[in-house]
């Protein structure tokens, strides 16, 4: 499988999940600690792509998205943004309605 549908195959899967450095429990650089606090206090479980361990997907993704950096948040299917935009979306509520809407029991590593 091309990496190309691998990247689809997890956002499909996942209705909510987070490309970032590193993971929800160890974030390896501050964008992606801001926004996996932002996720944790939402409330709700998410899947993530450590993106450190999976080049290939890093490089891709990017691509994929015609959107350069990390972390990536997609909702339902779609991107939502990096950590400026998640952050700001947090900050006004717009990321729990969001993430509320999609959001199911399950918080597996994609």
């Amino acid at each position: 499988m091309d990496v190309i549908q691998v990247i689809k195959d997890q956002i499909e899967k996942n209705p909510v999940i987070l490309y970032m450095k590193g993971s929800p429990q160890f974030p390896q650089c501050g964008f992606s600690a801001q926004v996996v606090e932002a996720m944790t206090a939402v409330g709700k479980p998410f899947a993530y792509v450590n993106i450190l361990e999976a080049p290939e997907i890093r490089q891709s993704l990017k691509e994929y998205a015609n959107w350069p950096t990390y972390p990536q948040l997609w909702v339902g299917g779609e991107l939502v943004g990096g950590c400026d935009i998640i952050m700001d979306m947090y900050r006004s509520g717009q990321l729990k309605e969001l993430v509320d809407d999609v959001a199911v029991e399950s918080d597996d590593n994609a």
